[in-house]
């Protein structure tokens, strides 16, 4: 063997020996229950990459995808939500965004026949007909089926997401026959909290972005309230299990004082 490869094996060795230490160091006591993730930098990892065709990249992190429900599952994550398409990215150019979303698709339906319980997260309204019945029937196939949870955010924002559960409490209470004056006397965030896309699920306990960028872009704007917050400068394809171990560390590390 050559030089070159017993450093990248003697590498490799002691990659795989953090990455054990980092496991066992984290206690079943301190796994987040649901673990919001933003899926960012697939175009960068595709240019740095030096590939002109950047749905090369989407498709990378789509295929990751699957990586990730399993170091959940094998964690004890009991929801994972997958930010895969804002509202803002259905405004970009729409070749990009037509192969995004067929990409999508294609995720979804082999998140069908991988057996998890899918549930779309987002307004099915702002996406193509063919798109959001793939999303429809993923939800109708999959309730029920147990363990994990996939949250699959697909025409998503957290503003959008808000002003759609206020409509829809409305709309419930319009049913009812409470007067405006009624509603507006009772009306409390837990009213609001059951109309969001994710009600009666736990609010997510840990957000992760990829690429460096630290900010939250909407991503559950309600929910993650008292979240706490993990960046990684990884690219989204190239994020690794040591990544998601080292966060898993970081929201085990921290005091959780739900705003206080």
């Amino acid at each position: 063997m050559s030089a070159e490869g017993v450093q990248m094996g003697l590498r490799e060795l002691a990659y795989k020996l953090y990455e054990r230490r980092l496991e066992a160091s984290l206690s079943p006591h301190s796994i987040p229950r649901h673990v919001g993730v933003i899926l960012d930098g697939n175009r960068r990892w595709a240019r740095m990459a030096g590939l002109s065709d950047v749905s090369h990249g989407h498709q990378k992190g789509a295929d990751h995808i699957f990586e990730l429900l399993g170091w959940c599952r094998q964690a004890g994550v009991e929801v994972v939500t997958l930010w895969l398409l804002s509202t803002d990215n259905l405004s970009r150019s729409g070749g990009e965004v037509e192969t995004l979303l067929r990409i999508i698709e294609s995720t979804v339906r082999e998140l069908v026949a991988q057996g998890w319980n899918v549930k779309p997260v987002g307004a099915l309204d702002l996406l193509p007909v063919d798109t959001a019945q793939v999303l429809k029937d993923a939800a109708e196939a999959t309730t029920g089926n147990p363990g994990l949870m996939v949250n699959v955010a697909v025409g998503y924002g957290g503003r959008r997401e808000i002003a759609d559960a206020v409509r829809s409490l409305l709309q419930d209470h319009a049913t009812k026959g409470t007067s405006i004056e009624e509603l507006a006397e009772i009306l409390d965030v837990e009213h609001i909290a059951d109309h969001l896309y994710t009600a009666g699920q736990p609010d997510p306990d840990l957000v992760i972005r990829t690429s460096g960028e630290q900010r939250l872009g909407g991503f559950l704007l309600w929910q993650s309230v008292h979240s706490e917050f993990y960046f990684c400068d990884a690219y989204w394809p190239a994020f690794r299990r040591v990544d998601f171990l080292r966060a898993l560390r970081s929201y085990a590390a921290r005091h959780r004082r739900f705003g206080a």
